[in-house]
């Protein structure tokens, strides 16, 4: 009998509840956004390094950052800008360039290239105005071109706006290199 009291009972206060008059379309609406919203928490909480080693088109600039001996640097505080060449954009440098690059006797050079990738600031894509320059890591300065698409020096950008815990990654289709010394 008091099993039968409990399940009356229970019975009774699910009968008392509101109806959901959430539509499918609704309720698959909020999943979604709490997924993407999910999904942006967990990019925030990994470090510019960390997004690139998770991304396989990127797999040659991890190769010469860990040879640069930068990865400690960008998985710091930042905010740090990165604008990250594809493994097709290494792959188009001249033959043996990036073999080059990657001996450790280049070392100095490959950082060099590498922190001409780099601003010290969060820049996200709308904040980009054509004709505008951004001061690089290494001291030189990048040229921005914004019309039907973003450049950097006249690299692509193919994906704008990759949010990481310690700055922003852009996507670029060319490796940039910086003007010669004086």
């Amino acid at each position: 009998m008091k099993y039968l009291t409990i399940l009356m009972m229970a019975m009774f206060f699910f009968a008392c509840q509101p109806a959901d008059t959430s539509t499918a379309e609704e309720v698959e609406e909020t999943a979604m956004e709490e997924a993407e919203a999910a999904s942006e928490e967990a990019a925030e909480a990994k470090d510019i390094v960390s997004l690139a080693v998770e991304t396989e088109a990127l797999s040659t600039l991890v190769a010469a950052v860990q040879a640069g001996g930068l990865v400690e640097t960008l998985q710091g505080e930042g905010p740090f800008t990165v604008f990250a060449p594809t493994n097709e954009a290494f792959a188009a440098l001249p033959e043996g360039t990036l073999e080059s690059l990657l001996d450790p006797a280049n070392k100095d050079q490959l950082v060099t290239i590498l922190n001409y990738h780099v601003v010290p600031a969060k820049v996200m894509s709308g904040d980009l105005t054509d004709g505008q320059t951004a001061a690089t890591v290494n001291g030189s300065d990048v040229a921005i071109g914004v019309g039907e698409g973003v450049t950097v020096n006249g690299a692509n950008v193919a994906m704008a706006d990759v949010m990481a815990s310690n700055g922003v990654v852009h996507v670029i289709d060319q490796v940039l290199l910086p003007p010669p010394t004086e």
